[in-house]
């Protein structure tokens, strides 16, 4: 039939693409590395290499001036890059699988980059890849690392909008961003409402890799943290800081003995263990780093506080929940004080108990000690004597011990670290009929001089023993001092051996070495309280000073707003305002310009020296020696601005030659 027709489709327009320049593909690259780079210590070798060998392989293709592969290459890698992180994690949900996808999709998107939409989404990966490094740490070096990728990635997109543009000046755009956004990060970092815990919560995995100080011990497991400089945890006292002598941090109490370990008996939480005050009050805020325990290691003995659900029934110090972030509790000590005065029979069985079988000539040696005494106290100090002249050796590394552990020490070896020493006591002791028990923690701390912190080390990880006599309680002995008495008030690397291997922030020559870590933590503390520690606590104080604790949300928020439009109202004004030309010579030109046009001489925005010199020449109602005054002022202008350098004389002569026109 005529006239009718079949409708055609019409084939939807392509958008308008834009290849990429070799200049916009670096900028891409740099973003990448610096985004992908600091996942390193995270995640898993095999996801790093492949990551950087794709990022590798674009370089190689720009070097070249080689296309992209093939989409079906790509989309294979894509795969393979799937199933292998499926085979890592054993799935695809949670924060590590996620971001070792993030990672090989950065690489794998930036091999097929063509157009400039493509590089959108990759630096959008790249600040995701970014945002991932608070996930695991926010320490100073994370947040500059993170600082410098998003530079990068703020100059990438710099460049994409300015193909032809300076790389110079590509970074400085990024970097004016960044400076223009911080004030409104700062404010709403400030009065956002906060929320309790952790900004970023704790990574499944966070303690995996670490160690520290345990729940048992056993020989070696405490002089295995020797060499750690790993701080544990600050302490901030309101006056002085206690002697050497009294910088015992409490830990796990250890009662049951097996033959070779020493484990916790199970307590009573929330029993306030009776204790009589003795001697000075110390105060103290102690910040103490996430371990993933319940230890709260305050100094001994803590003061029991309103809340007696925190102490055991040994007298140990417990948090609510895990230490899973940076925590900062404010403390109290009586160092002086006496405990466990009236402890019932149980905790005395228990704490005179002892594997049968185990340690034979240790326990000939305790009966021979314990025989004819009158008293513990008698036998506590036949024990020490004997210790004490037995010229046993501190080392921070002694030899492997077999079942009868604490023979061996004692008659074989004579080299232990502290848990030797504190196991052999408490088993003579005990074999001798004197209730003993192991309490493990930590032992002295260093004055870090900038800041006035006490700063406790895994290498300040510490066993002891406590005896319990009548009328005095548990008693405090510590056998590591028998042998090693500078152990603890010079510090370990004092106590050991001479010509034994030190570590090396131990070493008598690294002491510029120790003075640049104590700076370096002491600007890391300070980011620690002061922003990684800014709580919602924190933030009430604050907006107290400001006036705005009693007020609504709806006040805080208007006081958000208001701030917020302030500050774009200044940035809208240092953007717009008339600069000052950096140039001498342009600050010549804009000033004589200035001064014509007050004379009604303007200069339009369209001319140029040569057009505003050509103008001013053909006007008929100026003196002609005026006229031709400003059309040479033009001239010499041009010449210096487009010719050769400018000397000094030039600009002498510039300015002499403006000084001399006369304006009606």
């Amino acid at each position: 039939m005529r006239g009718l027709s079949w409708p055609v489709r019409q084939r939807r327009a392509t958008p308008s693409v834009t290849t990429l320049t070799r200049q916009q593909c670096a900028w891409l690259l740099a973003a990448a590395a610096l985004s992908l780079a600091p996942h390193v210590s995270w995640l898993p070798a095999w996801i790093m290499g492949f990551g950087f060998a794709l990022l590798g392989w674009r370089s190689l293709l720009l070097w070249r001036g080689s296309a992209p592969p093939p989409r079906l290459v790509l989309l294979a890698l894509a795969i393979a890059a799937a199933i292998s992180v499926r085979a890592e994690f054993d799935h695809f949900f949670g924060k590590d699988p996620g971001v070792a996808l993030l990672a090989l999709l950065l690489g794998l998107k930036l091999l097929e980059v063509r157009v400039t939409r493509d590089a959108l989404a990759v630096v959008l990966l790249c600040f995701f890849l970014q945002l991932s490094l608070f996930f695991e740490d926010q320490s100073i070096p994370v947040a500059g690392l993170a600082l410098a990728a998003t530079l990068s990635g703020l100059a990438a997109m710099a460049s994409l909008s300015d193909a032809n543009g300076r790389a110079r000046e590509q970074l400085r755009t990024g970097t004016l961003l960044v400076a223009q956004g911080a004030p409104f990060m700062v404010l709403l970092f400030m009065l956002f409402p906060r929320a309790d815990g952790p900004l970023w919560g704790l990574p499944a995995d966070a303690f995996s890799g670490r160690t520290g100080l345990s729940d048992t011990m056993s020989p070696g497991s405490i002089s295995a943290l020797g060499e750690s400089s790993e701080i544990v945890f600050r302490a901030d006292f309101d006056g002085p800081p206690p002697r050497p002598d009294q910088r015992y941090w409490r830990g796990p109490v250890l009662t049951d003995f097996d033959g070779r370990t020493w484990r916790p008996r199970a307590f009573a939480e929330g029993a306030a263990p009776f204790y009589t005050v003795y001697g000075p009050r110390l105060n103290y805020t102690l910040t103490l780093e996430p371990h993933n325990r319940r230890w709260l290691l305050a100094l001994d003995v803590p003061a029991a506080g309103a809340d007696a659900r925190l102490f055991t029934s040994d007298f140990q110090l417990l948090a609510r929940q895990p230490v899973q972030s940076r925590i900062r509790v404010e403390l109290a000590s009586h160092p002086e004080s006496l405990i466990g005065l009236t402890e019932s029979d149980a905790v005395l069985a228990a704490a005179r108990r002892l594997p049968a079988a185990f340690n034979p000539r240790t326990l000939a040696l305790a009966d021979e000690l314990a025989a004819g005494a009158e008293s513990h106290e008698a036998i506590l100090r036949r024990v020490i004597t004997h210790l004490r002249q037995s010229e046993l050796i501190y080392t921070l590394r002694p030899p492997l011990l077999g079942s009868d552990s604490v023979d061996e020490f004692l008659f074989d070896t004579r080299r232990g670290f502290c848990e030797h020493f504190a196991g052999a006591f408490t088993v003579l002791m005990r074999a001798a009929g004197v209730p003993a028990r192991v309490v493990t923690g930590y032992q002295g701390g260093e004055i870090n001089p900038i800041d006035g912190n006490l700063v406790v080390r895994q290498s300040h990880a510490h066993a002891w023993s406590e005896v319990w006599l009548e009328g005095r309680g548990w008693v405090r002995v510590d056998p590591t001092a028998l042998s090693a008495p500078r152990r603890i008030d010079d510090g370990l690397a004092a106590a050991l051996p001479e010509g034994e291997a030190l570590p090396i922030m131990m070493h008598p020559r690294m002491e510029w070495l120790r003075g640049l870590r104590l700076r370096w933590e002491a600007v890391s503390n300070a980011w620690n309280q002061r922003v990684l520690g800014y709580n919602p606590q924190r933030q009430k104080e604050l907006l107290a000073r400001l006036g705005l604790d009693q007020g609504s949300s709806w006040m805080l928020g208007g006081a958000i707003a208001g701030a917020g439009a302030l500050l774009f109202g200044l940035l809208l004004w240092w953007a717009t305002r008339k600069r000052r030309p950096a140039d001498p010579l342009e600050r010549v030109w804009m000033r004589f310009c200035t001064t014509l046009a007050r004379h009604g001489i303007a200069r339009q925005a369209w001319e140029g020296p040569h057009q505003f010199g050509t103008r001013i020449a053909s006007e008929a109602s100026m003196p002609s020696a005026t006229r031709e005054a400003i059309r040479a002022v033009c001239e010499d202008y041009a010449r210096l601005r487009y010719g050769p350098k400018c000397s000094a004389d030039d600009m002498r002569a510039l300015r002499t030659r403006i000084n001399a026109i006369r304006l009606p």
